[in-house]
């Protein structure tokens, strides 16, 4: 049975919203007449409105992050391995959910499954909430019967996933913001305060300290050809993305990203965690191995690597085993080829794939923390040694002063 979104006034006049089930929108108003309601609108749910005219939209946002999708598959697992019925969990979900275009959405899937969609299928006709990688899994445990298992292994994968990515941007984010301070403090010194001292010391007739000379000659450079550098930054950040909008030029950027001392091996090591998790998982619900790797190549997010998965893919399709396609990828840490033999040689290659996407995961979090700890510090050495120099130029001719005067 189709569901449907209405709008509806209550005997108060109070306006109300939800979603309701009825074979027709005209079944479905006077299913809201019988709840003493006055139908305002009854549309088809749907994750999202497009609109025309004035009313188009240019941009929505999706209706799950990644924090809210992991939850809701946590939800959704834990309904379906209570012995309840896929189209009954939706149905709950519809009522729990949080805010109207999760209520539409979800409402859509279970108008979808209730008219005989597989599960998997209603999922694919909403590519911008849930991926590819996410409808594979879900028709793989359809397939198999095991749809409760797989969700369960499903909402592990986006949480594991979610809680590194986290620990990535909370290692990165306090550099980040010491680094912006340092560079506004420099900029309203060297523009602002810098030019003052050289006012006051305009009418002197001494000659002025070498260092208040070079720091009177950067403000005056910033203060004249500062929106130059500005422009030059944005053309360059613009250049940037453009490049990175085609293939070749964004795997080669992608490439010489890998290749950097310490943010490469980090960056190695978060995609072939990722790489190895998907993996994992899709083999482990039952996907073919060959559909397994093409998915979780699509996955990679560094296009250099994603090449590289592309290939150990093509070898594994001529025979190779997956480890020495693996193997014959230097991009690949060795622990991920290493990991791969061990469950090829043993049958437990979902398991074994999986730990070594952990393993990957811990160093990658480690190494993050240690290189945080590592920045933090020098950052602020560095923030007060130019604070320093900027100060000593300003002083220097004031004590210069005091000592003629004496």
């Amino acid at each position: 049975m189709p569901a449907y979104a209405y709008e509806a006034l209550d005997a108060k006049g109070a306006t109300q919203k939800g979603v309701i089930d009825a074979d027709t929108p005209r079944a479905a108003r006077s299913l809201l007449r019988d709840r003493a309601l006055v139908p305002l609108s009854v549309e088809p749910a749907a994750a999202g409105r497009t609109g025309s005219g004035l009313n188009l939209v240019l941009w929505q946002a999706r209706v799950f992050n990644a924090t809210g999708l992991a939850v809701w598959t946590r939800q959704l697992a834990g309904l379906v391995s209570a012995g309840l019925p896929l189209e009954r969990a939706l149905a709950a979900l519809t009522d729990e959910a949080e805010g109207e275009p999760q209520q539409r959405l979800v409402a859509s899937l279970r108008a979808e499954v209730n008219a005989g969609a597989p599960f998997a299928r209603a999922l694919g006709q909403h590519p911008r909430e849930f991926g590819e990688t996410y409808t594979a899994v879900i028709a793989a445990g359809e397939q198999s019967g095991q749809l409760a298992t797989v969700l369960e292994r499903l909402a592990d994968d986006l949480e594991a996933s979610q809680a590194l990515r986290n620990q990535l941007l909370a290692a990165s984010l306090y550099p980040a913001i010491v680094s912006l301070v340092a560079v506004v403090i420099v900029v309203f010194l060297v523009t602002y305060v810098v030019p003052q001292v050289a006012g006051v010391f305009a009418g002197s007739q001494r000659a002025l300290p070498l260092l208040t000379v070079v720091m009177l000659q950067l403000s005056a450079f910033v203060r004249h050809w500062g929106w130059l550098l500005l422009l030059i930054a944005a053309l360059a950040a613009a250049a940037l993305w453009l490049a990175r909008r085609r293939e070749g030029p964004r795997q080669r950027l992608d490439a010489a990203w890998l290749r950097l001392p310490l943010v490469g091996r980090l960056a190695r090591g978060y995609n072939a965690a990722r790489f190895a998790g998907t993996l994992a998982m899709l083999a482990g619900a039952g996907v073919p191995i060959l559909r397994a790797l093409q998915t979780a190549a699509e996955t990679l997010g560094n296009r250099a690597m994603r090449a590289d998965a592309l290939d150990a893919l093509t070898l594994v399709r001529e025979g190779a085993p997956l480890a020495t396609a693996l193997a014959s990828k230097p991009r690949f840490p060795s622990l991920l080829p290493m990991f791969a033999r061990l469950g090829e040689q043993t049958g437990q290659l979902p398991a074994m794939l999986q730990r070594a996407a952990q393993q990957l995961g811990a160093e990658v979090q480690r190494r993050a923390l240690h290189l945080a700890t590592v920045l933090e510090p020098l950052l602020i050495v560095g923030m007060g040694l130019v604070v320093m120099l900027i100060v000593l130029a300003v002083l220097m001719p004031i004590i210069q002063l005091n000592q003629l005067v004496k």
